[in-house]
């Protein structure tokens, strides 16, 4: 298994951004999907990360810098066959270093309350509920998490 950070492009990334686009609106409602597309994901500011099993793309993450020494965590995603093999936890802990390595101070995330499992990876790894911030605040089906680091 290698998890690096590969452009939003590379083989295998639009499958997983494919198969989470379903993932995410096979459980909410379209406006509550806050999915970023592959330009977004090619913007200055944001890193991807891609974890992969030999040359199968399995995972993606990517933190969004804000600019004020904050980011935001975006597309977490694990392919199905290949969970519960701590992939979603080597993405969490690249995009952390990402972060240190880039003065960031506090990450964010939004995911929802159909996901407890994603819920508890974060919890797991130091990230507190926190109400709702930017494009979230309102939205019954937003969960909103942080962490401070350093």
């Amino acid at each position: 298994m290698s998890i690096s950070i590969e452009p939003a492009i590379a083989p295998g990334v639009a499958e997983l951004l494919r198969l989470s686009d379903e993932f995410a609106f096979s459980l909410y409602p379209a406006e509550s999907c806050y999915l970023l597309d592959v330009s977004e994901l090619t913007a200055p500011g944001v890193a991807v990360v891609v974890a992969r099993s030999g040359e199968d793309a399995v995972g993606v993450g990517a933190l969004v810098e804000r600019g004020d020494g904050s980011a935001e965590l975006k597309r977490m995603f694990v392919r199905s066959d290949a969970r519960g093999r701590g992939i979603a936890s080597g993405i969490l802990a690249a995009l952390e270093e990402i972060a240190l390595g880039h003065s960031i101070a506090t990450l964010q995330l939004e995911t929802g309350p159909l996901q407890p499992e994603a819920i508890a990876l974060y919890e797991k790894h130091g990230f507190r509920r926190i109400p709702a911030f930017g494009q979230y605040v309102g939205d019954d089906f937003s969960v909103c998490m942080e962490k401070r680091l350093g």
